[in-house]
């Protein structure tokens, strides 16, 4: 998956500000767990792709040195689990900011502190 920069959406980064707040974690390790929460619930198949009026992120700051195992954990849930055929790099990189956005949802709603992050990582 390759891109030079990635906006979020508005709702997303409102709530990553709210959890910043909360756990002291900056909002690239934000997504990065969101991401990985939401790989978990399964695929995000064809949904329309949140607005892009958020937060924007280069792409290292984003995934860091993890940009293939990000993109093989994408490719394996969405195409292999899913049933999909490949998916183009678009395709892709709208998949993994509609993962970003379930998983920031769901991550704001789960975590309140930062006992509870580690709760997160400790039970995957």
């Amino acid at each position: 998956m390759r891109f030079n920069k990635l906006k979020i959406s508005a709702d997303a980064a409102s709530r990553l500000r709210s959890i910043r707040q909360r756990t002291g974690l900056t909002p690239n390790l934000l997504c990065r767990v969101a991401v990985m929460l939401s790989l978990e619930e399964g695929p995000v198949g064809d949904t329309r792709a949140p607005d892009e009026h958020g937060q924007e992120f280069n792409a290292y700051t984003l995934t860091g040195d993890f940009n293939g195992l990000i993109t093989a954990l994408l490719r394996f849930v969405e195409e292999t689990e899913a049933g999909q055929a490949p998916l183009t790099n678009d395709e892709l990189v709208a998949r993994f900011r509609s993962h970003i956005h379930r998983g920031v949802s769901t991550l704001s709603v789960r975590a309140k502190s930062p006992a509870d992050l580690a709760r997160l990582a400790m039970a995957a």
